[in-house]
């Protein structure tokens, strides 16, 4: 694999984490806190996502052995989630679900909310998983893994300052430019997940070759 093929992957899997289409959700859920407060769940969530992306980098396989599951038949089952999440980027209105105003918040929640739902499923979803899993299988080289463990890293640093930047970006892109921006990711995602569905067919069916 060239380095054109990780930055392919680094651009994939920023558009099935989507960091932008997550301001939405994040700014509800965090708009009482002080700055402080929202910074740290901003750090929480990016750790959190980097952990659960380089787990499923590094033993992702073995689980899929584990379970008797081939990297084939992963690889349509994860691209048919991968371009339904595409579709469904496609048809956002930008409505997600959040807190109620009337939910009081503390350390322990706050801790909680950077966990779930902020790293998983919302950024490090079943989509960035199965993504990380099915490029992790085209090679096992040391170089492999280590690029696409700086690749992990890259998303996490982006996800970082779109989170440090959040009060900044509400003020300058509003509903609006965040749907578009969504479904331009949508569209990417959908051409990516199409050609893991095809590798995942011709590995299953050889005679589609």
């Amino acid at each position: 694999m060239d380095f054109t093929e990780y930055t392919k992957f680094l651009i994939g899997l920023i558009a099935v984490v989507n960091p932008i289409g997550a301001i939405p959700i994040f700014l509800a859920m965090t708009s009482d806190l002080p700055r402080q407060e929202r910074y740290k769940i901003a750090h929480i969530t990016v750790i959190s996502v980097a952990t659960i992306l380089l787990i499923s980098l590094f033993f992702g396989e073995t689980i899929l052995d584990f379970f008797g599951i081939s990297i084939n038949s992963f690889r349509v089952g994860g691209g048919i989630l991968i371009l339904l999440m595409a579709i469904s980027m496609m048809h956002t209105k930008g409505e997600r679900q959040v807190r109620t105003k009337e939910e009081n918040y503390d350390a322990e929640q706050n801790d909680s909310i950077a966990v779930v739902p902020l790293a998983m499923p919302l950024l490090a979803g079943p989509g960035a998983i199965s993504a990380v899993i099915i490029e992790a299988h085209r090679s096992d080289t040391v170089a492999h893994y280590g690029y696409l463990a700086i690749a992990i890293m890259l998303l996490a640093m982006l996800i970082w300052i779109v989170f440090r930047l959040t009060p900044w970006l509400s003020q300058r892109i509003d509903q609006l430019g965040i749907n578009i921006i969504t479904r331009i990711m949508g569209l990417l995602l959908a051409a990516i997940a199409i050609e893991f569905i095809a590798n995942g067919l011709k590995g299953l069916f050889p005679a589609l070759a």
